[in-house]
């Protein structure tokens, strides 16, 4: 029988086997790094996010230390991204497809463990939007870009809906799925479908009027 628990793990799998590719390929396309520097921003992209979540929920050492799994699955997205060189567009579209599979997976498992461990509702939304966009904003970071959830196209607000429809319905009715579907798959393709969509149709957040003062440096 498959299990909400199961198909957490499935996706807890997949999402970093997705966030090691995207992160190793975003390595690749914005700044020459050696096999160490890919492999490192590949795990960091894909284990940073679910490390800060576990930080947060008391429960350590992080699961990625404790199941050798995590890691392995990481290395193998880095290493794969290392070695398959692809022309440019094609390679930045890859990622930002990567990107939306790891945002999509990460943000319902971040919400269905914050909820096992007896988090209230708002704040289990908040760990599955962490546990989303934690690992790409480490990676940015160390790129030394701007985070992309700070100026990308709808990025966190897929992650929160994503995360509230894994939330909402246990919360309120004690419920992991819906008609036979689970809130987590609902979850996942929510967020990936508006991901994908604000990509494709350059849709963003509202943004701030002011510009920068130049003086303030």
């Amino acid at each position: 029988m498959i299990t909400a628990e199961f198909i957490v793990r499935v996706f807890d799998y997949l999402g970093t086997f997705a966030f090691a590719l995207n992160g190793a390929m975003a390595a690749t396309r914005v700044v020459r790094l050696d096999i160490v520097g890919v492999v490192t921003l590949g795990i960091i992209t894909a284990t940073g996010g679910g490390v800060v979540r576990d930080v947060l929920l008391g429960d350590t050492p992080p699961a990625m230390f404790g199941d050798w799994i995590y890691l392995a699955v990481a290395l193998l997205g880095a290493l794969i991204a290392f070695f398959v060189a692809r022309p440019h567009h094609i390679l930045n579209s890859t990622v930002q497809v990567l990107d939306a599979i790891g945002l999509s997976l990460f943000c319902v498992v971040g919400a269905q463990k914050a909820l096992a461990f007896g988090v209230e509702p708002i704040p289990a939304v908040l760990l599955g939007v962490i546990t989303a966009v934690g690992g790409g904003t480490i990676r940015d970071m160390m790129l030394g870009r701007v985070p992309t959830i700070l100026t990308s196209e709808l990025y966190a607000i897929p992650a929160l809906v994503g995360a509230t429809l894994v939330v909402v319905p246990f919360a309120i009715w004690h419920l992991d799925g819906v008609l036979g579907v689970s809130t987590q798959l609902v979850g996942a393709i929510a967020c990936f479908l508006i991901r994908t969509l604000a990509i494709h149709f350059k849709l963003s957040a509202p943004v701030a009027r002011a510009t920068p003062d130049k003086h303030d440096h």
